[in-house]
């Protein structure tokens, strides 16, 4: 393939990554959007393989690595369950960041034979941020995956003087780069580079250690454009044109992303950054570290049920615990056979719900519930003093009225749905525990609030059951 011809393929696959984003930005064209994106990602492998910079020789050792990935991702793919998606997604930043690395320290070795004059100097600059960008991504989304998958607690780590010890390493990482750029040669030079790539290991690990459970969706989404930013370094490493807008898309994407969910939380993106949040591992911390004060009204699922059958307006909220009990199905059932009876049904997802963005669109749309009753918090909060019963199904700190009661709480101003508006919640968990971020919920001990103990998805398949019955 000429030069010319691969970088009219480059240009195609960048197109095609821009509908692609488009796409995904609607869950009606979201579909669209994942074909644009596969057949962009086909067209840049191709033209990247058969492109004038891979000799002969080169392809079968490619083909051959693509096909252990592929082996790789279609296992995981089958493998996976939803629960685990968000873990999943974080393992694959941090490929994303090893890969930054291990092309920044090849690219190093070549640096001294390819370049010369400014145009080493540029290059050196590029490998030694794509490095460290690389390292923090690679070492931060390993730690994200533990706290995700459960490996690693939720209580943020604060280690003492912790500000000061980043600015530290910053200005260390800033000295070394230095040494780096006046280094003669790639001997005296490997030094800074290693010690750079350690400080950076141990930032990332350090950064994501500090954040809380409740913080850990904006944390996917930031290491998101952290990898896009790595891939973005990567390309120019590689002097690679797609590798650079591709990455670019990434990060600036990720980068938004983070910034609509941290306003949604009423949180400052640095101050996720540089702080914990939340108790963590559900310890209890009540209003003022107060536990809220009376007893819980429990409910079956025949009386919830009845509840459903008799009401008009029906909001349910999912959380993480419909994604754990794989409950998605159910819920489904139940909606479908509600709207034929007549009753107005309509979900209400909450930005941060779960532990990635769009963690809750994606199972109702897997579960084929419709696009247009599924609503963002913003859309359906005013409508919760008109609904007859709002049901929250394994979803704790979205709806916890303490973010607007208590100015002392921890998730104070974090916006949330109002679930206990409606003329009678019922709020479905397997135990009293306070959710991810470790904080206690009033809305419990409301006096129209319900509890439905036990598995969701045993609980919902009575519930649908009842219905039927």
């Amino acid at each position: 393939m000429s030069a010319s011809l691969a970088t009219v393929s480059y240009l195609g696959a960048i197109i095609l990554f821009i509908l692609s984003l488009g796409g995904l930005s609607n869950p009606e064209t979201a579909r669209r959007g994942n074909l644009y994106g596969i057949a962009g990602m086909t067209i840049a492998v191709l033209a990247t393989v058969f492109g004038p910079r891979v000799t002969l020789a080169g392809i079968p050792w490619i083909v051959g690595a693509m096909l252990v990935g592929a082996s790789i991702g279609l296992l995981a793919a089958k493998k996976v369950q939803m629960t685990q998606m968000p873990e999943l997604v974080a393992l694959m930043h941090s490929l994303v960041g090893l890969a930054a690395c291990l092309v920044g320290f090849a690219s190093y070795v070549d640096s001294s034979v390819a370049f010369s004059g400014a145009e080493k100097v540029i290059h050196e600059i590029e490998i030694y941020v794509g490095i460290y960008i690389g390292a923090v991504t690679f070492s931060g989304s390993i730690v994200a995956f533990g706290k995700l998958s459960g490996k690693i607690g939720g209580k943020p780590m604060l280690l003492p003087g912790r500000h000061a010890i980043n600015l530290v390493g910053a200005l260390v990482v800033i000295y070394y780069g230095y040494a780096f750029l006046q280094a003669p040669s790639v001997e005296a030079g490997m030094p800074a580079l290693i010690v750079m790539t350690a400080i950076g290991l141990l930032f990332g690990i350090h950064m994501v250690m500090a954040i809380g459970g409740a913080d850990m969706p904006v944390v996917v989404s930031m290491l998101n454009s952290y990898s896009g930013w790595a891939a973005a370094a990567t390309g120019f490493m590689l002097s690679n044109d797609l590798l650079i807008v591709v990455g670019a898309l990434v990060g600036s994407s990720g980068a938004i992303l983070s910034y609509i969910m941290c306003r949604a939380m009423n949180r400052n993106f640095i101050s996720v950054i540089a702080g914990g949040f939340g108790t963590g591992d559900g310890a209890k911390a009540g209003a003022g570290g107060q536990a809220p004060q009376g007893e819980v009204t429990a409910i079956s699922a025949v009386e919830t049920a009845e509840l459903l059958r008799e009401a008009k307006n029906v909001v349910i909220v999912p959380g993480y615990g419909m994604a754990v009990a794989q409950a998605q199905h159910t819920v489904y059932e139940i909606t479908k056979l509600l709207r034929e009876k007549g009753v107005n049904v309509r979900f209400g997802i909450h930005p941060v719900a779960g532990r990635m963005p769009g963690h809750m669109n994606v199972l109702l749309a897997e579960a084929k519930v419709p696009y247009d009753i599924v609503l963002e918090m913003d859309e359906i909060n005013d409508d919760f003093p008109d609904t007859d019963v709002s049901m929250v199904i394994g979803a704790n700190d979205i709806v916890n009225p303490s973010a607007e009661d208590d100015p002392a709480s921890p998730i104070a101003g974090m916006p949330v749905l109002q679930v206990w508006k409606a003329k009678t919640s019922i709020v479905m968990k397997r135990s009293m525990a306070s959710g991810y971020a470790g904080v206690d919920n009033p809305l419990f001990y409301k006096d129209n609030n319900r509890m439905l103990f036990g598995d969701a998805k045993k609980m919902l398949d009575e519930v649908l059951a009842a219905l039927k019955g």
